[in-house]
């Protein structure tokens, strides 16, 4: 498996359309409810691909693979804002199982990846 591109990684490519998803569904939002709930929301969902992105482009193996492990964090803390919105009515259940299962995915693969990357740094 090579990646030329950050493009060419699946699990980038899933996280950058969550978050897009999530800015979405917060963007409609009265004030109030972005000012507190959507901002952090936006910030850890935007963090997930961040992260990936960021230790993509590190030269060590090592270094990559704790971005990664940043990134599981902020899937984790999304989760977190996902149970909020849904019981604060931010969300509709439709809407949260949406979400929560399109993060699912990601988290998955994300941990995919990292197994990947340990992989590869016990080759090179």
């Amino acid at each position: 498996m090579s990646y030329n591109r950050i493009e060419d990684l699946e699990v980038y490519m899933l996280a950058e359309e969550f978050s897009n998803e999530v800015w979405d569904v917060a963007a409609k939002w009265d004030y109030f409810a972005k000012d507190t709930v959507g901002k952090q929301v936006y910030r850890c969902a935007d963090s997930i691909s961040a992260n990936i992105a960021e230790g993509y482009g590190r030269f060590h193996f090592k270094e990559n693979k704790n971005f990664c492990y940043y990134s599981r964090g902020s899937i984790l803390e999304t989760k977190s804002f996902l149970r909020k919105m849904k019981h604060r009515s931010l969300v509709t259940s439709e809407g949260y199982e949406n979400l929560f299962n399109k993060l699912e995915i990601i988290h998955i693969k994300l941990n995919a990846y990292i197994k990947f990357i340990g992989k590869r740094s016990v080759i090179d």
